[in-house]
């Protein structure tokens, strides 16, 4: 059975949502688009579907031959549907971490994260390479499940569509039940900040239960907003360096690694590891933090004498 690609029915609603957001931000706070970040945006969203046009057809002979060694018959009942769609939501969150754990996945990934503004054109910024960093290999299990290729790519359209609303500041919170469940405004905002509290949290494509069942869940914070991007900011709207940096990093890095475990290491480790320990990862980064936030909160609970006893009225600091 050949089955339509909802995305490309969805973008002229993408398009129409938009320019109704930009209108909102021009009224309440001009900030949240700059014209060359959109434009960026846009450019990489374009060229993630020029890429997906050239290797879609090789990855899905790719799946069905994979599928060819199914373990059952899955029919084309709507209920296959649905179950499709929460294992397939489950693989993107297996991927979704691992391309913030493993530089090779993180080396096209990143595109999505370079953005230091949250609107939903930063929805669009999607990469050019995620053929090359082989992502499709987190749906084989599927299709050797038995799951017909055609029915796998589908859900995964739809769940590429229900991610693009929460790429934006105009929502707020949803009703707490939603929240618990589904993955939201609030939710992604977490996930996109670099504030050291939020680095490598909220992986969930359409279910935020994932990050809750794993151990990967932060709620957001009113006293600790998201500031966006990447840990080190590109710097540039050059379209050609956001699709391509990282990959050029580890180029840059593998040549000039001393030891075949570190030039290894340099695609397989987290990003930010070093063989000389000269820059840092998110662990590194976070347990940073999280020491000099005990530090001050030791600092205000300690006794002092009445003289330089802190005013009782004060409230305790906030946290970084």
């Amino acid at each position: 059975m050949k089955l339509a690609d909802p995305v490309a029915y969805a973008i002229p609603a993408f398009v129409v949502l938009i320019i109704a957001e930009m209108f909102i931000a021009r009224a309440r706070d001009k900030r949240r688009y700059e014209p060359r970040d959109t434009f960026t945006s846009l450019m990489l969203g374009l060229g993630s579907q020029v890429a997906g046009l050239l290797t879609g057809g090789l990855v899905f002979v790719m799946a069905s031959w994979v599928w060819k060694f199914r373990l059952f018959d899955i029919g084309w009942q709507w209920y296959w549907f649905v179950v499709a769609f929460v294992l397939d939501d489950l693989a993107y969150y297996v991927f979704h971490r691992s391309a913030h754990r493993v530089r090779w996945f993180w080396a096209s990934h990143v595109i999505h994260h370079s953005s230091q503004h949250y609107n939903l054109s930063t929805a669009l910024r999607q990469t050019w390479t995620g053929f090359l960093s082989l992502t499709f290999l987190f749906r084989l299990p599927l299709f050797l499940i038995g799951f017909p290729p055609a029915m796998v790519f589908f859900v995964a359209g739809v769940n590429l569509i229900y991610q693009f609303w929460i790429h934006t500041e105009v929502i707020g919170r949803m009703p707490r039940w939603f929240e618990a469940v589904m993955n939201t405004p609030s939710h992604h905002r977490v996930h996109h900040a670099t504030n050291p509290r939020y680095l490598d949290r909220n992986y969930a494509g359409v279910f935020i239960v994932w990050d809750r069942m794993f151990g990967s869940f932060e709620p957001e914070r009113d006293d600790d907003r998201p500031r966006y991007g990447i840990v080190k900011d590109l710097g540039s709207f050059n379209l050609a360096w956001a699709a391509f940096h990282e990959w050029v990093g580890i180029a840059k890095d593998v040549w000039r690694a001393p030891t075949l475990r570190a030039k290894w290491l340099y695609m397989a480790a987290p990003p930010g590891w070093s063989h000389d320990g000269s820059r840092d990862t998110s662990e590194v980064i976070k347990a940073r933090w999280e020491a000099a936030r005990q530090q001050r909160e030791d600092a205000w609970n300690r006794p002092t004498s009445s003289s330089s006893a802190p005013d009782p009225e004060a409230a305790p600091p906030r946290a970084a």
